[in-house]
């Protein structure tokens, strides 16, 4: 089935807006890649304008920032404890921007879009 990134057709109310325009290409979306915790697993894809995007489908290790010494260390991801987008994220370990997760460094807040970019940066936290 098609992803459609356009307008409801129903308003707040239940009433149909009556459109002029149908579907186009220019309004597909794709299916979320919902980034996991596991061996890395990526795929690059292409946007629009020739631009280029990268799928991270699973990852195993994040650039951890500390505010502190103000330099970027890996670190390995343990598992999510809180998702802002999502609670059942947290369950499944499911990684998004914004995601708070545990790291071999401390927790660390995910401050990157796995999903579109291939990796993950995040800040620690506490």
């Amino acid at each position: 089935m098609v992803i459609i990134q356009a307008r409801s057709r129903r308003k707040a109310s239940g009433g149909r807006y009556k459109s002029t325009l149908s579907k186009r290409t220019h309004m597909l979306g794709r299916t979320a890649s919902l980034t996991k915790i596991g061996e890395t697993r990526k795929r690059t894809i292409s946007a629009k304008g020739g631009n280029t995007k990268e799928r991270l489908f699973m990852v195993a290790s994040a650039n951890v920032f500390n505010p502190k010494t103000k330099k970027y260390e890996a670190a390995d991801i343990k598992m999510v404890a809180e998702s802002p987008a999502n609670r059942n994220y947290v369950r499944r370990n499911i990684i998004t921007k914004g995601t708070v997760i545990d790291t071999s460094k401390g927790k660390a807040r995910v401050t990157s879009r796995p999903g579109q970019d291939g990796v993950v940066n995040a800040v620690l936290i506490e």
